[in-house]
């Protein structure tokens, strides 16, 4: 308990009306896979108190609306043990623009994890009353088993939300979480983009790419940029085989469908072998396969595991990263900026799409979205859902569009204005931003998402054991998965 809780209780206890507090209940430990109330611990003031291991001082009075953001590295920046809390990013980007609209609300906003986590909310049972989280991982993981989640589609309908005018692939990412509802309103992309050395492809001798490459492309690039000069090794490309299969620009989907939104764990069926999964993966094995391009890291593009910065031709990354290392203080902190200019000193940026599948396609990855939930036990839903709308609205998606971010409202105000107010990104070209569509993924009805080991068709079976594509699915179909399965099932949990 917080120092200011113990002088609220002991306040009580002695009688000091002048104090105004109440005696605080003990909540309950909270099980990460069961629901958690919006409970007691609070005072008279109705203010509850959070305590979290850095014992930090953090309460959160019923009148405020409570903002929780998770899962998204700018927020994070800035926070430290010596008491300050990281908001720098949220309120240039969002805070600041909520509370000049919206001057009746009293925002009180926290990210993970400092002061607190998902853990500390759970068991003060003073629950969030908008999130902010990674819908493709976090649903399952996080808000789904704390009973954080209800299907908003009447509430976003009764508020005049227009999903039909946000990004596709976002909105049905949500959906297929959702267990045949709608839990989320998507707010923005951290969208991947292949960043290219200059100085790699100008030392060389090689035309950079441009948007629409296809992959059969960038392999013919990757082949020439692998090279060895002295004791100087460059890699000619990186792309996370994870995202790569979780991601595809097919927009399959692993879990095949049954007759529930919600099957027993010993009914949720995965199919890695289809003729599409094999292509899929197929295409990005021949990377892999490049001697001495050896995977590691997508960071090697700045620094990563290399010995050496800037020895990386070519590397699929997150949108987020190029603010990063175009030395953006959104999005560098405070303690690496120094490291960082001295790393950007080996790169010379460029960037533009992903590569595409075939010629004369322009689909790329599915979204990494960032994605609005309003909690069930919520009693200032109605604001929170102001809140949502008024961010998806052309004014706030522009404004995210300028900070560096890709908005899930595609208009030309929203697009021009990308990255005006990081002022680092102005000698880089931009455009491929808002280049092509993103995947949409399919056949998710009467599924129930898993959080399954991918990572072992390609950096356990294919890297480590040597086995050939076909082979490491198939494995990873018919043994991995269902042995993780029934081990998290073993373990409690459902993902």
């Amino acid at each position: 308990m917080s120092r200011r809780g113990l002088l609220r209780n002991g306040a009580l206890i002695g009688g000091l009306a002048a104090f105004g507090g109440a005696l605080q209940t003990s909540p309950a430990a909270a099980s990460s896979t069961s629901a958690i109330p919006r409970a007691a611990a609070q005072s008279a003031a109705g203010v509850v108190d959070i305590p979290n291991k850095y014992n930090v001082p953090f309460s959160v009075a019923d009148d405020e609306l409570f903002v929780f953001a998770a899962n998204f590295k700018p927020f994070e920046l800035g926070g430290n043990d010596d008491g300050r809390e990281a908001h720098r990013y949220f309120d240039a980007v969002f805070g600041d623009a909520i509370r000049a609209k919206f001057p009746n609300i009293k925002l009180k906003y926290a990210t993970w994890d400092y002061p607190i986590r998902y853990e500390d909310i759970a068991k003060a049972g003073r629950v969030p009353d908008l999130i902010l989280e990674d819908p493709r991982l976090r649903i399952d993981r996080d808000l789904e088993p704390l009973g954080w989640t209800q299907d908003i589609t009447s509430l976003v309908q009764g508020a005049g939300i227009d999903l039909t005018k946000l990004n596709v692939g976002s909105v049905e990412q949500i959906k297929s979480r959702s267990d045949g509802g709608l839990y989320g309103v998507p707010l923005w992309i951290d969208e991947s983009l292949l960043f290219y050395n200059k100085l790699i492809f100008d030392k060389f001798g090689v035309r950079y790419p441009t948007s629409g490459s296809t992959y059969d492309d960038i392999y013919k690039l990757a082949q020439k940029l692998t090279q060895q000069v002295g004791i100087d090794h460059y890699k000619g490309y990186m792309q996370h085989p994870d995202n790569y299969l979780a991601m595809n620009q097919l927009g399959l989907y692993p879990f095949v469908p049954g007759s529930s939104e919600q099957p027993a764990p010993e009914d949720v069926k995965v199919n890695l072998t289809s003729a599409e999964w094999k292509s899929v993966a197929n295409n990005l094995h021949r990377f892999l396969m490049i001697p001495r391009n050896n995977f590691t890291t997508v960071d090697d593009f700045f620094k990563g595991d290399m010995s050496f910065p800037g020895h990386l031709a070519m590397a699929v990354n997150n949108l987020s990263k190029l603010n990063a290392y175009a030395l953006s203080s959104y999005y560098v902190e405070e303690d690496d900026a120094a490291q960082f200019a001295e790393w950007a000193k080996s790169v010379k940026i460029g960037v533009t799409s992903m590569p595409v599948l075939s010629r004369g396609s322009n689909t790329i990855y599915q979204p990494d979205t960032r994605a609005a939930f309003i909690p069930p036990q919520s009693k200032l839903q109605s604001q929170a859902l102001d809140v949502v709308k008024y961010l998806v609205s052309e004014e706030m998606q522009t404004r995210i569009s300028s900070y560096g971010m890709k908005g899930v409202l595609k208009t030309d105000a929203v697009v021009n204005a990308f990255g005006t107010a990081i002022p680092e990104l102005a000698a880089i070209d931009t455009s491929a931003v808002y280049w092509g569509e993103n995947a949409v993924i399919k056949n998710y009805q009467n599924t129930e998402y898993w959080d399954i080991p991918l990572y072992k068709v390609f950096r356990q079976h294919v890297l480590k054991d040597g086995m050939d594509v076909d082979s490491s699915l198939l494995v990873t179909e018919t043994q991995d998965i269902p042995d993780y399965i029934k081990a998290q099932v073993a373990r409690g949990l459902t993902w």
